[in-house]
């Protein structure tokens, strides 16, 4: 065939597409080529030149993740040249490298450890060539940087361009003085970077991990003052059961509220419950301003415009707060679920219990590690607030409304560490009433899972009808930008759903110009949605993503409830104590407001943001 050519691999011929690389033709035939750098789909610069091969007449060594086939062309993967060739380099990686393997998080999942073992690297014949060591970098809220475990592989470079068009890290220097930086070496909480974590999520070393806050909920967990709160996000329940060699995707809800309570939270609570919430106020927020638009006379408490975009993504809000601060009113007034638990759980719950809210402490675990930022943004304390009249409480005494956020990763350690092992647990259910969800809030975790479920509520409270069909498949799926419309008893909704923050710029670039034919629009800052969080387990693929979507619709369609609206815990909560959505009450506790930042601007100095 004209698009062929024949190669010889290792002896054997073969036909292969041309314009193939060598690394995507030996895996064609089975053939392993180890690789540190290189990403399919992602990053293909060679920075490595760990997956060299020899290609025999030219008796050179080639890089096989960019080097394409040719006619003819001999490959031979692991002769002696070879396998010196690629020892010597990962032993040049290892003499710079920390020699603390044993306490290093990445332990289990560090892909220099791996391949070190798999080439049978048993000692490093080289020294050190790095002179001074790097401090760590911890000046963001949620990534500490240790740039004496990177390899300058570029992984995190290239997504931070590519997947997420935010271009905050870069090579900088040359040769040996060659270094990942931000901006003027600042750090990246004194940078744009939107905390996303997906460089965390490609890291094949320690180099970038989550800032822990795991001997903090064990302190809170031992105070017996505390009265410590557990809530767990969609997107968990169908990724953690992998940090225990589970396949991907399996379903563990049961089991993981049983490990929960095994580590001694006092309640088991499901941010489930307040995306059923936010669906409620989200909802009828978008409905407020479509009736605006329609010329209606509707009271609303925060901006009218149109298309109105979710706001349930800390990553991709911060985003917008840099990148796109003149379409901030666009965006949903809603905190998101993890912030609505903490607020409900310390003014609600605290008043249910009676019991003094500065007890109580609130614990997420979310696949995100941009919501560890999200809970300590200053305007998060609207509990605080809620009381700070009835309780005469004074500036010493703020609280916030999220005290602690735990990743996928994190909560899976803490289970190791009490000698939990979550696949042997029994199925156990969430306490009440904050654990009480539907299959709406489920779905929160995919891309395109806001927008069905705001649909979900939003048809039958607009129409006062129930839905022809419940599944809305045109906004399901992984890819970029998703868009259909809707018929809603003759109401066209034009709606699209994004993932990963280039293609919400795409999107938010037709808003800013004001070309946006959407009346809704849902981003999520990831690939995939939460699902495929920075947060979540390594390693995190496309493959490994469409294995927990499955999980996630499955839980959907297995719950008896599908509609937010129709959770009796929601119902409850606005009959005794939030009243109405969209109230007085609920846009205090429930609503936000956000912050046009400079692109410079540095998180620990608010009174510099651009006004």
């Amino acid at each position: 065939m004209e698009n062929e050519v024949q190669v010889t691999i290792n002896g054997q011929k073969h036909s292969v597409v041309k314009g193939t690389t060598i690394l995507d033709a030996c895996k064609k035939v089975n053939i392993s080529i180890p690789t540190l750098c290189y990403m399919e789909g992602l990053c293909d610069v060679g920075a490595c030149g760990v997956c060299v091969v020899e290609v025999a007449k030219a008796r050179t060594l080639q890089r096989a993740c960019i080097t394409e086939v040719t006619e003819g062309m001999e490959i031979l993967t692991h002769t002696p040249r070879v396998r010196d060739a690629r020892k010597t380099l990962v032993e040049l990686l290892l003499a710079n490298h920390p020699k603390d393997c044993l306490s290093c998080d990445r332990n289990e999942t560090c892909e220099l450890r791996q391949l070190a073992y798999d080439l049978g690297i048993k000692q490093v014949r080289f020294e050190k060539t790095r002179e001074v060591d790097y401090p760590l970098d911890e000046t963001s809220q949620s990534i500490v940087r240790d740039r004496n475990k990177c390899i300058l592989c570029r992984r995190c470079v290239e997504v931070c361009d590519k997947v997420q068009s935010v271009n905050v890290i870069d090579v900088a220097g040359r040769g040996m003085n060659s270094k990942i930086a931000t901006f003027q070496d600042m750090g990246l909480g004194n940078s744009y970077c939107t905390n996303c974590g997906q460089c965390v999520l490609i890291c094949p070393t320690g180099a970038l991990m989550e800032r822990s806050e795991i001997d903090k909920v064990w302190r809170a967990l031992s105070d017996p003052k505390k009265i410590v709160l557990v809530e767990a996000a969609p997107a968990v329940r169908v990724a953690i059961g992998e940090e225990f060699g589970m396949p991907p995707g399996t379903l563990v809800t049961g089991k993981m509220a049983a490990a929960l309570r095994q580590l001694g939270f006092n309640k088991i609570f499901d941010t489930q419950f307040t995306a059923d919430l936010t669906i409620i106020e989200e909802g009828y927020e978008l409905i407020g301003r479509i009736k605006k638009a329609l010329g209606q006379d509707v009271h609303l408490h925060g901006p009218s415009v149109l298309p109105m975009v979710t706001s349930c993504s800390p990553g991709w809000i911060k985003f917008a707060e840099h990148f796109f601060p003149d379409i901030l009113d666009h965006l949903s007034t809603c905190k998101s679920p993890q912030q609505m638990f903490g607020a409900v759980a310390k003014t609600y719950y605290a008043e249910m219990m009676k019991v003094d809210p500065r007890d109580i402490v609130v614990v997420s675990i979310m696949p995100c590690v941009a919501k560890k930022f999200e809970a300590k943004r200053p305007e998060m304390k609207d509990a605080y607030e809620y009381w700070k009249s009835k309780l005469d409480l004074s500036e010493s005494d703020v609280f916030p409304d999220v005290d602690h956020v735990l990743t996928t990763r994190e909560a899976a350690r803490m289970m190791k560490e009490a000698g939990i092992h979550l696949p042997d647990l029994p199925e156990e259910k969430f306490d009440e009433p904050l654990g009480l969800s539907t299959g709406a809030a489920t779905i929160f975790g995919a891309s395109g899972g806001v927008m069905e479920a705001a649909i979900r509520t939003a048809y039958e409270v607009l129409t006062e009808e129930k839905l022809p069909r419940i599944d809305f498949e045109e906004v399901r799926g992984l890819t970029g930008i998703k868009t259909a419309t809707l018929d809603i008893k003759g109401l066209p909704l034009k709606v699209a759903v994004a993932n990963s923050l280039s293609n919400a710029r795409i999107l938010l670039d037709q808003v800013a110009k004001g070309e946006s034919p959407y009346h809704f629009i849902e981003i999520m800052t990831c690939p995939g949605g939460c699902l495929g969080g920075g947060g979540q387990p390594h390693p995190t693929n496309t493959e490994i993503r469409e294995a927990r979507l499955k999980a996630v619709y499955c839980e959907d369609r297995n719950l008896p409830i599908r509609k937010s609206h129709e959770n009796p815990a929601i119902t409850e909560i606005y009959k005794a104590f939030l009243i109405e959505p969209n109230g007085e009450k609920s846009h205090h506790l429930l609503h936000t407001n956000y912050i046009k930042r400079s692109v410079y601007t540095i998180f620990n100095e608010e009174a510099k943001v651009s006004e």
